[in-house]
C-alpha cells in the first residue's frame, strides 16, 4: 500500500507531465512574479494622489481599535492551512493561482479608476508580511476594493473539504469585521469584496478547466 507521500509526489508528477497543466501553472507563476514585482511601485503612486472623500456612517459610528494582532494572525494561519491543501491537491493550487492573479489585477484596475482618500480614523495593520509587497511607505489608499477580504474569500471557494470551508468562512468574517473595526477600509470595499471575487473565481476556473 502507497504511504501518503508517495501518493501526493505520484500525483503531481502525473499533472506536471500534462502539458496543459504545465503550460497553465508557469504562465500564473509568471504573471503571479509581474505582479508582486510591480506592486510597490503603483502602490507607492496612488499613495501620492487625491483622491475622493468617502462619507462612510457605518465608520463614524464605529470607534477604531489596533486589531493588527487579529488579523495577522487569522490571514497566515488560513494561508498555511490553504498550503497544507495545495500540496495534495494540484488542481486547487492551479485555481488558486489563477484567482490570485485575476484578483489582483483586477484590484489594480480598480484602485487605478476609483481614487479614493483613506478612513480619517484608519489605523495602520502591522502585517510585516503582507506590507512587504507594498513598498517602504505604508498605504493606505488601496481601498476598493479589499484584498485582505477577498483573498479569504477566494480560499474558501477554492478549498474542497467542508471543515476546510467553514475555517476558511468565518476567517474571511474575521477579516472583514477586523478591517472595518480598524477603519482600514470603507463598508462598500468590504462588502464587494466577497461578490467581485466569486465572478474571479469563475474566471478561474473556466482558465483552470478549459
Amino acid at each position: 500500500m502507497l504511504s501518503e507521500e508517495t501518493t501526493v509526489v505520484s500525483l503531481w508528477k502525473d499533472n506536471w507531465q500534462s502539458s496543459d497543466y504545465r503550460k497553465k501553472l508557469i504562465i500564473g507563476l509568471i504573471l503571479l512574479s509581474f505582479i508582486l514585482i510591480s506592486m510597490p511601485f503603483f502602490y507607492q503612486a496612488i499613495e501620492q494622489r487625491r483622491g475622493i472623500k468617502f462619507n462612510d456612517y457605518l465608520l463614524q459610528w464605529l470607534p477604531a481599535y489596533n486589531l493588527s494582532l487579529i488579523i495577522f494572525i487569522t490571514i497566515w494561519s488560513t494561508a498555511l492551512l490553504t498550503f497544507s491543501r495545495f500540496k495534495k491537491d494540484p488542481n486547487i493550487f492551479l485555481t488558486f493561482l489563477w484567482g490570485f492573479v485575476l484578483l489582483n489585477l483586477s484590484r489594480l484596475v480598480s484602485i487605478g479608476l476609483i481614487p479614493l482618500n483613506a478612513p480619517e480614523s484608519l489605523i495602520p495593520i502591522q502585517d510585516p508580511i503582507s506590507n512587504y509587497f507594498y513598498g517602504e511607505k505604508f498605504i493606505t489608499k488601496d481601498l476598493f476594493f479589499s484584498g485582505h477580504t477577498a483573498a479569504m474569500f477566494l480560499i474558501f471557494l477554492c478549498l474542497k473539504q467542508k471543515t476546510d470551508k467553514i475555517l476558511a468562512c468565518l476567517a474571511t468574517l474575521i477579516i472583514a469585521i477586523a478591517l472595518l473595526l480598524q477603519h482600514v477600509h470603507y463598508t462598500m470595499d468590504v462588502l464587494m469584496a466577497p461578490l467581485i471575487t466569486y465572478f474571479i473565481w469563475i474566471g478561474a476556473k473556466k482558465i483552470v478547466e478549459s
